[in-house]
């Protein structure tokens, strides 16, 4: 008992507590609030489409293709681990589909670039996808070690957002390289290596 209160008196700071600002929640304003961030994702994820379907043409529906899988393989995670999903959670995978977005667009200009250079574009799209990877999964292990972080010290939603986070990662790092890689291949094959949309 003297050990627990030696603990407990520690970390106190000998001032009165003063309250600044208190806040009580209801159930309705929390509805509110889901209901305002599923208008949001959806209207920002209808936009981020759009964007690259026009900016990146066939190979945009390629990466689409591949978000929509990311986000399946986030979501088919979420229920294996029988998670709860939650605002912060919604968060995580906003911001995962943000990193997918972001590494079909290093992939793509990677792509770009050799062709650019007159590389045939067979070769352009094995070499861009090579010189992508080390980018992407180092973009995506230093958001890890963040999130290992979050989810080692955080407490409530901040674990929560960290879980997703992590999974997002994971699926993002396979869905953005691998299921893409495969993608651009049925599609070399379908134009037998000549051409490509991008």
């Amino acid at each position: 008992a003297r050990d627990l209160s030696l603990v407990l008196r520690a970390g106190a700071l000998p001032v009165e507590l003063e309250f600044q600002e208190q806040r009580i929640v209801g159930p309705s304003l929390g509805a509110d609030s889901i209901a305002r961030s599923k208008k949001a994702g959806i209207i920002g994820g209808i936009l981020v489409l759009i964007f690259i379907l026009v900016y990146y043409k066939v190979s945009g529906v390629l990466a689409v293709t591949t978000l929509i899988a990311n986000i399946v393989f986030i979501l088919a995670c979420l229920v294996g681990l029988e998670a709860t999903l939650t605002l912060p959670g919604i968060a995580g995978i906003a911001l995962t589909v943000g990193m997918a977005v972001d590494a079909n667009i290093i992939i793509y200009e990677r792509i770009k670039e050799e062709l650019a250079i007159g590389t045939p574009v067979r070769e352009s799209v094995e070499t861009g996808f090579a010189r992508a990877f080390w980018t992407i999964l180092d973009a995506n292990l230093t958001t890890a070690v963040a999130g290992f972080m979050l989810l080692n010290f955080g407490t409530g939603p901040i674990r929560g957002f960290a879980v997703t986070l992590i999974i997002g990662i994971i699926c993002t790092v396979y869905s953005a390289y691998f299921v893409s890689k495969m993608m651009f291949q049925f599609y070399m094959d379908k134009t037998r290596g000549q051409s490509i949309s991008i």
